[in-house]
């Protein structure tokens, strides 16, 4: 199927050219048809399955076949919530790019900066914006807002909104608008906490079910690398540096640890920030922005700053240190191997990670291949020191510093060449 076939406009099919798509994935193909003929629409999808421009380009058609007239201020017409300020902005910055050809006006509002210029921004009049539940309550406080003419609603991952504790705000938002309006959500999972809301919200919905959860893309290219804790650094940085990778998003467990080694990496001559929940709104965006121009080599973030992240073609995530809840891995691979292009997840794993990796392998039903990196073997007389809070951590009674993991040589996926040092094989294994 191409985008031709969908029903979208001249104006739009250019824009997608632009961006170097042919064809729509699993989601835009049944979402952009049904919106486009007007029905309310429940959507399960995650990241990184095409999602975003699923709803923009419809809603851009529907809003341009439709235009208000000249001389008149452009009223809110259409609404899309967001649970965080970063995948805010990563909307506003589709629907500027699918947008471009087309008379419409957007523009987006968060907490975190300065509520002037966002006045001015809506006093000028905007046909779609882009928010996350506080901030627009804020200027509704302030009676900068109006949302009686919004015809249609969507919310973005429903699900976050949910978890982080928005669904008395979105119920005070929704009483804003008129009944009579398009609403579309989408959500990763089908709980029954965001059942009940769509029961509140949808009218006679099209059910879309898109990727299955907890299941990796086939795109992404999964290996573990054993590796002593206190080689991680020299070994991520060795790996940056010969295989010439310039575009690497890097996962830590801890704001700490993502500024330590931000800071390392930089002292090791690669250019890296950090980016998590005490950065400033101004300083996370000023890195997002310059590691996806290309001015930074490695971006190193927290699961939590890192939700909502979406880099278009990101060739390459690291688990630095495997996450404590085995989800988040998917949700952190999934970063990559977007839209039909392949990726790969490499997480670097230390003894004290056993557990983590065996939860992990449980959740995907799958066990990833190890590879061990000639010179970086792992000595095994260290013993497993305890993660706080995580999956090593012993039960009452148990060790209250090391644990008895080892490195299981014999298991299924391990390296069977795991002494084997020739430097020829180490760089082959990221050609």
């Amino acid at each position: 199927m191409s985008f031709e076939s969908l029903g979208l406009s001249a104006e739009l099919l250019r824009a997608v050219s632009e961006q170097g798509y042919s064809e729509p994935t699993p989601v835009q193909e049944k979402a952009i048809p049904a919106i486009l003929e007007g029905f309310d629409l429940m959507a399960r999808a995650q990241t990184g399955t095409g999602k975003t421009a699923g709803f923009t380009l419809p809603l851009l058609q529907k809003l341009n076949e439709s235009p208000q007239k000249p001389g008149h201020r452009r009223p809110v017409r259409a609404l899309i919530l967001t649970p965080t300020r970063e995948l805010a902005a990563q909307v506003e910055e589709s629907v500027v790019t699918y947008g471009k050809h087309l008379p419409l006006k957007s523009t987006v509002i968060f907490g975190g900066v300065k509520i002037n210029p966002q006045i001015m921004k809506l006093r000028m009049g905007v046909d779609i914006l882009v928010a996350t539940p506080g901030r627009l309550l804020d200027h509704v406080g302030q009676k900068t807002l109006d949302l009686s003419k919004v015809e249609f609603l969507i919310l973005d991952e429903a699900d976050r909104m949910l978890d982080m504790g928005f669904i008395h705000d979105i119920k005070k938002i929704i009483a804003l608008m008129p009944k009579q309006r398009q609403t579309l959500l989408f959500s990763a999972t089908f709980s029954a906490e965001i059942k009940t809301l769509a029961n509140g919200l949808l009218r006679t919905p099209k059910l879309i079910e898109i990727a299955r959860h907890n299941t990796p893309s086939e795109q992404v290219a999964q290996v573990v690398h054993p590796v002593d804790r206190e080689r991680k650094r020299a070994l991520l940085s060795w790996m940056i540096g010969s295989n010439n990778w310039k575009q690497v998003l890097v996962f830590t467990r801890t704001k700490h640890a993502a500024n330590r080694l931000s800071k390392q990496l930089t002292q090791d001559g690669i250019n890296a920030a950090a980016i998590h929940g005490n950065k400033s709104q101004g300083a996370r965006t000023r890195a997002l922005a310059e590691f996806k121009q290309g001015k930074l080599r490695v971006l190193v973030a927290t699961d939590i700053a890192a939700r909502g992240l979406d880099i278009d073609q990101l060739p390459h995530v690291v688990n630095f240190e495997l996450p404590n809840v085995p989800e988040d891995y998917v949700h952190r691979i999934g970063r990559t191997g977007r839209a039909g292009n392949e990726g790969e997840a490499v997480s670097l794993v230390c003894v004290d990670e056993h557990q983590h990796l065996r939860s992990i392998e449980r959740l995907i039903k799958k066990t990833l291949p190890q590879i061990v990196i000639p010179g970086y073997e792992v000595d095994p007389t260290i013993r497993a020191e305890i993660i706080p809070n995580g999956r090593n951590t012993p039960k009452k009674g148990g060790a209250s510093k090391h644990t008895n993991y080892r490195w299981d040589n014999n298991r299924p996926g391990a390296n069977s060449n795991r002494n084997n040092t020739r430097s020829s094989n180490r760089r082959q294994q990221y050609r």
